[in-house]
């Protein structure tokens, strides 16, 4: 009786959330370690399913660099990074574009719709969805080398968002799950970073939530500990400092412009953990680290 009783006390810890945030839009960046390991693949689309059943409209963007790493090595095809870019020529685009959309997006639908969702893959070249422009990069000077202007070839930054087709999925019950892939004004295709896509698909939404689900805990400290909440005004001076560094850097950057754009809250959680997206909306405590 008392594990009952355990349980009937966690669904009425979560039940202030669900009343909040009904009807409300998460976007949801979805990679890493949740997209490889199998228990956290299903744990994640069991979250997901929920969260529609509940009232809240999850919108998923994937990622997929490893896989597309190991199909580039498997293809012979060697693997090539600017300051963290792919260096994406003609035909490794193909392969990009043949993981992303052609197998990763399709295995994350079938997923989520074995759960009980209703998902329906997207990229973002369907219905007009981003339009893109290719970068121009400039690689930064180190020391007396200057400054150069690189071609990264089909890589991309996000131009408009046209959320028509998101809305319309919304409202007839579907979960989108988008894979990052844009279109430039001649139809072609374009490699965009998916935490870049679902910052500004959050955006273009006013999303109540940007989730970023990454393979560490959040943002840390100098000494190592997870810190819970960032302001905005802490954020910057945490990267001015020194205290947020490497890879966490452009997503808490992301988060920011997320904040800025309309987005009423965002969160980078620990992917790792089991039912990690439930966790950190509907318990008090959380799983990593909210900036708002």
């Amino acid at each position: 009786m008392e594990k009952l009783i355990e349980k009937a006390s966690i669904l009425l810890e979560a039940l202030p959330y669900i009343r909040r945030f009904y009807g409300k839009t998460f976007v949801i960046k979805y990679g890493g370690s949740a997209m490889i390991d199998d228990e956290l693949r299903r744990t994640f689309a069991q979250d997901v399913s929920l969260l529609k059943y509940v009232g809240i409209n999850p919108v998923i963007v994937h990622g997929g660099g490893p896989q597309i790493g190991k199909m580039l090595e498997k293809l012979g095809k060697n693997s090539e990074f600017v300051d963290g870019l792919r260096v994406t020529d003609e035909e490794t685009m193909d392969i990009v574009e043949m993981v992303l959309v052609g197998d990763l997006n399709k295995e994350i639908v079938a997923l989520i719709n074995h759960y009980g969702g209703k998902a329906v893959g997207l990229s973002g070249k369907d219905g007009k969805l981003i339009e893109a422009d290719k970068i121009k990069y400039q690689k930064k000077r180190v020391g007396n080398v200057p400054a150069e202007l690189i071609d990264l070839g089909r890589v991309g930054e996000v131009k408009t968002i046209h959320p028509a087709i998101i809305e319309a999925l919304d409202r007839e019950k579907f979960i989108p799950v988008i894979a990052p892939v844009g279109m430039d004004e001649e139809g072609k295709s374009l490699n965009i970073n998916a935490d870049t896509v679902a910052g500004e698909i959050a955006k273009a939404l006013k999303a109540e939530k940007l989730i970023l689900l990454t393979d560490v805990e959040g943002v840390k400290d100098k000494k190592g500990k997870l810190i819970a909440t960032l302001t905005p005004k802490k954020a910057r001076g945490g990267i001015h400092k020194g205290v947020i560094t490497g890879g966490m850097i452009p997503k808490v950057e992301c988060c920011l412009e997320a904040l800025e754009g309309g987005v009423q809250k965002t969160h980078i959680i620990d992917g790792r953990v089991k039912h990690a997206v439930l966790l950190e909306i509907f318990t008090d405590v959380g799983v990593g680290t909210e900036v708002s």
